[in-house]
């Protein structure tokens, strides 16, 4: 449970000045920072503004009360100063948590939300305040099981004051459901020790036979893998900076830390024969990873983070193509020649078109070698020296990030791109294989046919090249006879003469 929330003093500061300076008399947000379990404490390190909806509507609003006064004789009922409430689009705010949280790195979460609004129109919207807390939770969720609570923050502009309340999100909306927390401002940002980790993975999950139940698109299988390496990667050592991480330690040393994680053997793994599958799904590749540690956090908190980013950048970029899967061209490559007519006929046996997207592909059901590339991660510098990330596909480029950061997050642009980095020089990628491309092969029956075949015409370049050296021997004997002949009759006649 958070005790205590400190919030980035530059930064609040700011959006209370923007607040203040804006017309509108309510606004609706996302809190980007972290919950510390260690610490019992929350950091607030920014406030980002929800966008208006695809209609160009606000996603908060004013309501205002409808007032009965055309009663003849009577005297109205004497109703308080103010008692109007909100209208919050909550689907809308969680929307903008789910895409704001892919551009998080370690370290970082959208750990609630704030409102902009009159004191009394606060009060009189506890209900849709804590559902939309809990829209937000549910589509930005944190890796710690264990946190049932997200911040909700109140500036309220008349009086000026931040008061801070505690939402527990899993259990029913109750008038208990939230609770006030200390607040204060104090510096964050510049404080956070900075860890880097470059991992390279290689997945490879078997593809099931057509009659098997266990039936999968390429986005599923990959899902499913991205789920069960999560796992594996919780149990994997860490160094940093060279050193093996054995303990809760605090990290005292300042500057840019790099994290090797060290993978265990797999013991458990099950293995599959030919007869149980179709082939084998090899996903691979390099993620660049970032996490953002508190000073008065333990490092093993870093490597936590460092862990949960990997993850969660992999499903990021299966949302992402998830997302634009009718956008999405699925690289097919066929053995031998076809005509296209052949081709054609056979993608109508099989139920599946060319154009098909990748997140609907049935793998059992494909019989071509079929790849797909993920988007790469870019690093985009933030606040204070830190970075949040975007996630770039080919056809891409840098004003596309630059529209969402400024769209999302609510941040300038950057201007040179040369502050924009890029990590990963190949995307992660995954392609359909048969199962005889990473099995241990053994000889076929063409393979014994080629090598005998070989065999074949190796002894037969021999032979020939046998029986011409014999051919020239024998030559070379007859000569060598005839002349040692010759050589004596000459020597009987001078021995004569």
């Amino acid at each position: 449970m958070v005790k205590a929330v400190v919030g980035e003093e530059t930064q609040l500061k700011l959006a209370e000045d923007r607040l203040e300076q804006s017309s509108t008399p309510v606004q609706v947000g996302l809190l980007v920072g972290k919950l510390s379990s260690s610490l019992d404490r929350g950091f607030v390190f920014d406030l980002v503004p929800t966008p208006p909806n695809d209609a160009g509507a606000p996603a908060c609003s004013v309501v205002e009360p409808a007032r009965d006064d055309k009663r003849k004789g009577s005297k109205p009922k004497s109703q308080p100063s103010d008692s109007s409430s909100l209208s919050i689009d909550k689907d809308w705010v969680a929307e903008h948590a789910r895409q704001v949280s892919r551009m998080l790195v370690g370290g970082m979460k959208v750990v609630g939300m704030y409102i902009w609004a009159s004191d009394s129109a606060f009060k009189n919207s506890n209900v849709m305040l804590c559902q939309t807390v809990m829209g937000v939770a549910k589509a930005a969720p944190l890796t710690e099981s264990d946190w049932d609570e997200r911040l909700l923050i109140h500036i309220c502009y008349s009086p000026r004051r931040w008061t801070c309340r505690n939402c527990a999100v899993a259990s029913n909306i109750t008038s208990s459901s939230l609770r006030p927390c200390d607040f204060k401002m104090g510096r964050v940002l510049n404080s956070l020790q900075r860890f880097r980790c470059m991992y390279n993975f290689d997945i490879r999950l078997p593809i099931f036979h057509k009659n098997s139940s266990n039936l999968q698109t390429f986005t599923e299988a990959l899902r499913h893998g991205i789920s069960v390496h999560g796992k594996d990667l919780k149990s994997a050592k860490a160094m940093i900076d060279g050193n093996l991480v054995v303990n809760n330690d605090l990290c005292t040393s300042d500057g840019l830390h790099e994290v090797e994680l060290l993978l265990p053997f797999v013991k458990d793994t099950e293995a599959c024969s030919q007869k149980d599958t179709a082939g084998i799904l090899d996903f691979s590749g390099s993620v660049c990873s970032f996490a953002y540690l508190n000073p008065k956090e333990p490092i093993s908190q870093a490597v936590a983070d460092i862990k949960d980013d990997i993850i969660t950048s992999l499903q990021s970029r299966l949302d992402i193509i998830s997302d634009e899967a009718d956008g999405e061209a699925v690289t097919t490559e066929t053995s031998g020649q076809q005509a296209k007519d052949g081709a054609d006929t056979q993608e109508a046996r099989d139920g599946i078109s060319s154009e098909t997207p990748a997140s609907h592909i049935v793998l059992q059901s494909f019989r071509k070698t079929c790849s797909l590339s993920l988007p790469r991660r870019v690093l985009v510098p933030w606040l204070a020296g830190t970075f949040v990330c975007d996630y770039l596909q080919p056809s891409e480029t840098f004003e596309v990030l630059k529209d969402r950061c400024v769209e999302l997050l609510s941040m300038e642009a950057p201007t040179d791109n040369a502050t924009i980095l890029e990590p990963e020089i190949d995307a992660p990628s995954a392609v359909t294989k048969s199962f005889w491309d990473v099995a241990v092969p053994l000889p076929s029956a063409s393979n014994s046919r080629s090598e005998k075949s070989g065999l074949d015409k190796l002894r037969g370049e021999s032979g020939q090249k046998s029986s011409q050296s014999s051919n020239v021997n024998i030559m070379a004997a007859v000569i060598f006879l005839l002349l040692s002949i010759t050589v004596g009759y000459i020597l009987v006649f001078v021995k004569r003469s």
